[in-house]
C-alpha cells in the first residue's frame, strides 16, 4: 500500500470518528479519499482489518454506551445522537458489541467506571468485535 493511500485512509477513518453523528456513507468517503467505494473498501479493510462501515458503527457504539453510562438519556435518545436511523438495527449492533442490550446496559451499574480515569474507562468498555458472520460459518462448516 502506498502512502499517499493510507493517508487518504487515515484521514476518511479521521473523518468517521469526528463526524460520526452525521449521516456518512462509503460513496461519499471514497469519493473524499479519491477512491472507488469497491477500492476503498478493500484498502480500509486492508489497512485497518475491519471495513469502513464497521469502523464507524464500533464508534456509534461506543459514543452511545458513554451516553447510556450517565444514565439520564434514553435508548432511543442515545441511538439518534449517535447518527443511527434505525433503533432496531442500532439494537442489535450494540448487543452484538457490548455483550448486553442497550437498556441493560444503561441499567448497570457503572460507579466502578465512574472512578477510573476516563482513558482507562474507554478502553474497559470499548467494543470489542469478535469474528464476523463469515469467519463464524467457516469455522462452524470445518468443526
Amino acid at each position: 500500500m502506498q502512502r499517499d493511500d493510507l493517508v487518504r485512509l487515515r484521514r476518511a477513518r479521521d473523518r468517521m470518528d469526528r463526524d460520526y453523528a452525521e449521516p456518512l456513507d462509503v460513496p461519499a468517503l471514497a469519493a473524499e479519499a479519491l477512491m472507488s467505494p469497491g477500492h476503498f473498501h478493500r484498502m480500509f479493510r486492508e489497512a485497518y482489518g475491519e471495513t469502513p462501515y464497521q469502523h464507524l458503527m464500533t464508534r456509534r457504539i461506543e459514543r452511545a454506551a458513554t451516553l447510556l453510562r450517565r444514565g439520564d438519556v434514553s435508548v432511543t435518545d442515545a441511538c439518534v445522537a449517535v447518527g443511527c436511523t434505525s433503533l432496531g438495527s442500532f439494537s442489535s449492533r450494540f448487543t452484538e458489541l457490548m455483550g448486553t442490550t442497550p437498556s441493560a446496559f444503561r441499567a448497570a451499574e457503572h460507579a466502578t467506571a465512574a472512578a477510573l480515569p476516563s482513558c482507562v474507562a474507554k478502553e474497559v468498555d470499548r467494543p470489542r468485535r469478535e469474528r464476523s458472520r463469515s469467519e463464524k460459518r467457516a469455522a462452524a462448516s470445518r468443526a
